[in-house]
């Protein structure tokens, strides 16, 4: 059996205000009507990115005076509101057959602040399991989130599937750690205006030789739009560098045939593994004083 899936990486448009009902519900709208738009180009899951429901505002949510930081006031946001378009958002993945991985913040029992997730739904409507983000940035840390504990690992028609969010980028352990699972793409779904995160995400994909969806807000588009990259690094598909909602677009082939692919994935991956297991150790010389002394030419 053929083991491949067509990826939808979706640019939405992410809103900072969850005490603002109105917005919630038209960042589910928005995430359903993309949704549509991968099922019906025969998408197979489709990414959002990180808070696609919403992603708060450290000043929206500070609980100190305006315009000063402090720990957020998680009362204040609509909770009902956000659970109902996540459990919208499930049910039509299930009318679709379409898997679906979203960001939201998912709170946990009061006090305790809640995390900062991925959520993915099964082509069944059914939540398979949450990412909670493990790294948080200094203001997550400080203000708002509880940190998550354990990668995420999971399988549609034989393609493993791994998820980081945001500044996670940074952290390249977590990144060997997934090639250590046996992970064949990379789901990073993030909520920042930064070039430079892109690239670095771009590069994964030739350092780990696996596929990486790259999710981000429509509204930086501009700066670094939604992508698909191959194993080895080629680019395969891009949103429109700019601030419309869209969707980027690629097939995932464990069997595909195309070169450059086909070296990254039956050469230069199984090559790394020899590597860090030992291959050279035979050809390592030693008693050579030619070798040892580094003070001479």
């Amino acid at each position: 059996m053929r083991r491949s899936l067509r990826l939808a990486v979706a640019q939405s448009t992410v809103t900072e205000d969850p005490t603002d009902s109105a917005n919630l519900r038209a960042s589910g709208e928005q995430i359903r009507d993309l949704m549509r738009e991968a099922s019906a180009v025969g998408a197979r899951l489709v990414q959002f990115p990180e808070g696609a429901i919403t992603y708060p505002s450290k000043h929206v949510m500070s609980s100190g005076p305006q315009g000063t930081l402090a720990a957020a006031d998680w009362n204040r946001v609509d909770w009902d509101v956000v659970r109902t378009e996540a459990e919208s958002v499930a049910d039509l993945a299930g009318r679709l057959g379409l898997w679906v991985a979203f960001g939201s913040p998912h709170p946990l029992t009061p006090p305790h602040r809640p995390h900062n997730s991925l959520y993915v739904v099964s082509d069944e409507g059914r939540l398979v399991s949450r990412y909670d983000k493990r790294y948080l940035s200094h203001t997550e840390a400080s203000y708002m989130y509880t940190p998550g504990t354990a990668p995420l690992v999971f399988e549609i028609d034989g393609i493993r599937l791994g998820v980081a969010l945001c500044i996670e980028v940074n952290f390249p352990e977590l990144f060997h750690e997934y090639e250590q699972l046996g992970v064949d793409c990379l789901l990073i779904s993030v909520m920042v205006d930064d070039a430079a995160r892109a690239v670095v995400a771009q590069a994964y994909a030739t350092l780990y030789n696996c596929w990486v969806g790259y999710s981000v807000p429509a509204q930086f588009g501009a700066t670094a739009p939604a992508t698909i990259t191959a194993p080895g690094g080629r680019q395969l598909a891009s949103c429109p560098c700019d601030s419309r909602p869209g969707l980027a677009i690629a097939d995932i082939d464990l069997d595909t045939q195309d070169p450059d692919i086909v070296t990254a994935l039956r050469l230069a991956r199984p090559w790394r593994q020899l590597a860090r297991e030992g291959m050279y150790d035979s050809y390592v010389v030693l008693g050579d004083q030619r070798s040892e002394n580094r003070a001479e030419f």
